[in-house]
């Protein structure tokens, strides 16, 4: 039947057209765009997973941008601490060379001294003016603060890493399971019945000893120590000691590397005993052990170390600190936290602690401090205190060179492997996002190619549809 009123035809062909036009807009857009998803409705499970992925990304360029950050941080202090480096040198030189007494005069030892001022002055103004964007590196407002710190109990202390998450404070117990111990030798009673040549051996070298006949305990005491700073040995006297009176020979240092040797070369009887009273030459010294908030730490001498996940540090228990004995201190603030992942959270930062190098901090309490060997100290070079000013450098040289070796450890192998990795990660992660949000041009346009072609059928097929109902004037002219 022919109908005038509703066109069925045409409204079909202007649904279809209505889609055909449509699906060209939308593959237009992608097209004009780059993108497959330009709103939600394009696909909104791929929108979800897209925009996570470009948050992903977000954090991991931000991670890598921190990571070089920090890497430009560390390579200042660095940088600093070579300058430093290069000045202690400079001052050793000049004790070494003012320990020549006898060829130097009071003036050339003066004008060492005026240098070694200098030189120590310089050190502390780098030390206090090494600064990146306002940031102090070197001054020590980047160490940790701590408290409750018994110097009965521990010596010194140097916090290098520790993460302090959601705490605010991170107490540590240190629990001395083993103390350490001097290398040790005894020898009974108060003379030696005939002369005799004995080699004393220690850590720091050998020497070849005579002892006359009937020499008491207090020749033989002095005897050893005359060569105490030759060999590593020294001697004392033990007064109604559990073996009676006698001599000891220790180490003058601590744990499994130090050690005592007495041989007889030639003469009388001449024997020692260990610390089982059985015969013995040689004796080693013991390191010390102990469980630093629940893990084992065994030492060198006197220092134990903890390296976790969480807390690095460096300690030097006191000679007091026996096996049974415990101590607690607590790590307030401080320390340089870098966030090096694309999330903030603990397993994505990390905490370094950067000790101050100025001149009243290099050094320890054993030796004493750089700012003791200027003019008016107390190991200055014109008051004679060449030996202990040399010992003083050489911790302090050590210590630079621990500092450096750390912060370059960190910032090769952590923020460039970091950022290595980043790199990786924010590629996968570019790649995934592009297959989902990206458009692929080959498909849009064989899509719209096609889409065009349909617009252009439905837009004659509409027309021949309008044209149908013109057929009913036929109907009316025949009649």
């Amino acid at each position: 039947m022919g109908r005038i009123n509703t066109n069925v035809s045409a409204l079909m062909s202007q649904h279809r057209l209505g889609r055909s036009q449509k699906n060209l807009a939308t593959t237009l857009e992608r097209l004009s765009s780059g993108l497959r998803i330009n709103r939600g409705a394009d696909d909104p499970a791929g929108l979800i997973a897209s925009e996570n992925l470009r948050s992903e990304i977000a954090g991991v360029g931000q991670a890598i941008d921190n990571s070089q950050r920090a890497s430009n941080v560390i390579a200042t202090a660095e940088g600093s601490l070579n300058e430093v480096a290069a000045l202690l040198t400079d001052v050793q030189r000049l004790i070494v060379q003012a320990a020549n007494r006898g060829a130097l005069s009071d003036d050339e030892i003066k004008a060492n001294q005026l240098q070694i001022n200098s030189a120590v002055e310089s050190i502390t103004r780098i030390a206090n003016t090494t600064t990146f964007a306002g940031l102090r590196l070197l001054d020590g407002s980047l160490d940790y603060v701590t408290s409750g710190v018994k110097t009965s109990a521990i010596s010194s202390l140097e916090v290098h890493r520790c993460n302090f998450g959601t705490q605010d404070y991170i107490p540590v117990q240190v629990d001395v399971m083993q103390s350490a111990q001097k290398g040790a030798l005894y020898l009974n009673g108060s003379a030696i019945g005939s002369s005799v040549t004995i080699e004393v051996r220690g850590a720091k070298g050998t020497a070849s000893i005579m002892l006359e006949a009937s020499a008491n305990v207090s020749a033989i005491r002095k005897a050893i120590n005359a060569e105490s700073d030759v060999t590593g040995v020294a001697a004392e006297w033990i007064a109604s000691g559990s073996r009676g009176d006698g001599l000891i020979f220790k180490s003058t240092d601590y744990g499994s590397k130090a050690f005592v040797s007495v041989k007889k070369l030639s003469g009388g009887a001449f024997s020692l005993q260990d610390g089982n009273a059985s015969p013995s030459e040689r004796d080693e010294g013991q390191d010390a052990e102990a469980n630093i908030n629940g893990h084992r730490s065994t030492g060198r001498g006197l220092e134990l170390t903890l390296n976790t996940s969480t807390l690095n540090l460096t300690l030097l228990l006191d000679q007091a600190m026996g096996a049974g004995k415990s101590s607690q201190f607590y790590i307030n603030s401080g320390g340089a936290m870098f966030q090096l992942g694309p999330t903030v959270g603990t397993n994505q930062q990390v905490n370094i602690g950067i000790q101050s190098v100025a001149a009243t901090q290099l050094g320890n309490n054993a030796v004493g401090f750089l700012s003791q060997i200027v003019t008016g100290g107390d190991y200055s070079l014109v008051a004679g205190g060449e030996r202990q000013a040399g010992q003083i450098v050489q911790e302090a040289i050590r210590q630079v060179a621990v500092l450096r070796g750390r912060l370059g450890s960190f910032e090769r192998n952590t923020l460039q492997t970091n950022i290595n990795a980043l790199h990786i990660t924010i590629e996968n992660l570019t790649s995934a996002e592009s297959t989902i949000r990206d458009a692929d041009f080959a498909v849009e346009t064989a899509n719209m190619t096609r889409n065009q072609i349909l617009v252009q059928a439905g837009t004659s097929v509409l027309s021949m549809a309008n044209s149908t109902p013109q057929s009913v004037l036929s109907l009316l002219s025949g009649r």
